[in-house]
């Protein structure tokens, strides 16, 4: 099994980074600060990041071909606009639900947003995953989750993949990219107990899954056919979150991290929690596909 080193590219002190994705127009990855309600893009060339402030929790975002992201926020759906910083409502699927907030989410190939929610106390399995389509409307796909997290599409289309944390699992659902829709639901990989918990994740040229590890210090590589893991990113840092592919050969794995929730003496042993990191992983990514409302 190949092990990879990471180095850090931005001290970003976040408390709970999440959700990069890289900008091929603009060679930035954007990213979110979840706690501290920021969406941010992080220019690699010049180490410089942006941030703009979405006034609630924001659990993901995404870039739209409309050249703005769609951000899943604690208040739901909305749209903000990078040259001013206005953030406008789309629509709130869970107003009845305060104690819950959008976590992780990506678009899928064909253009729609996919983004899931997870409760405060995160005790309990009352989130749902949702798709905010191209004309603006959001529908629930699954129910009974706990914490939403990692999505990722296969090459032909045809298959997604999903982690809800809790469940130390990847499943995987056969995807019909002309409206959207799942079925045929299966673990596709099981994750160790004692090795972390499955967070975000990304999928590579040849198939395989990235997936970063809460409290297990990696990022790991798998095989989704034989639920093998092949290899291991050791990072400086506990709270590994998502990571995505980027650069101009997307050969960079850029991850974000997390410092919530840590005490203080934990902190003295990781100072770069919240920091952002890259590693060269020696295979290639996909760009991510945009929203197209």
């Amino acid at each position: 099994m190949k092990n990879i080193s990471a180095e850090c590219v931005f001290e970003a002190k976040a408390v709970l980074g999440e959700g990069p994705s890289w900008d091929a127009a603009g060679q930035r990855v954007l990213w979110v600060d979840i706690e501290s309600s920021l969406v941010c893009l992080f220019d690699p060339a010049k180490t410089e990041n942006k941030s703009f402030s979405t006034g609630c929790h924001v659990g993901s975002a995404v870039l739209s071909k409309r050249g703005d992201v769609i951000a899943a926020t604690q208040k739901g759906f909305a749209r903000l606009d990078l040259n001013t910083g206005q953030l406008t409502p789309i629509c709130d699927p869970e107003s009845d639900l305060p104690n819950n907030r959008f976590n992780d989410g990506k678009c899928d190939p064909a253009g729609r947003f996919w983004a899931g929610t997870m409760g405060y106390d995160e005790s309990k399995t009352t989130g749902s995953l949702y798709v905010l389509d191209e004309h603006l409307n959001s529908k629930k796909i699954l129910d009974g989750v706990a914490i939403s997290n990692g999505l990722a599409w296969t090459e032909n289309r045809r298959t997604m993949y999903f982690i809800d944390t809790p469940t130390m699992c990847v499943d995987a659902f056969d995807f019909d990219p002309t409206n959207s829709s799942i079925s045929n639901r299966r673990t596709a990989i099981r994750i160790p107990e004692g090795i972390g918990y499955p967070d975000g994740m990304t999928i590579d040229r040849e198939g395989m899954l990235w997936i970063c590890l809460w409290d297990g210090w990696a990022v790991t590589r798998w095989n989704p056919n034989t639920g093998e893991q092949l290899g291991k990113i050791n990072l400086p840092v506990a709270r590994a979150t998502a990571c995505c592919f980027g650069g101009k050969n997307l050969d960079e794995l850029y991850i974000t991290s997390a410092s919530t929730r840590l005490c203080e003496s934990e902190l003295d042993k990781q100072p770069l929690a919240g920091s952002l990191f890259r590693a060269l992983t020696g295979v290639s990514g996909f760009p991510p596909f945009l929203f197209d409302g």
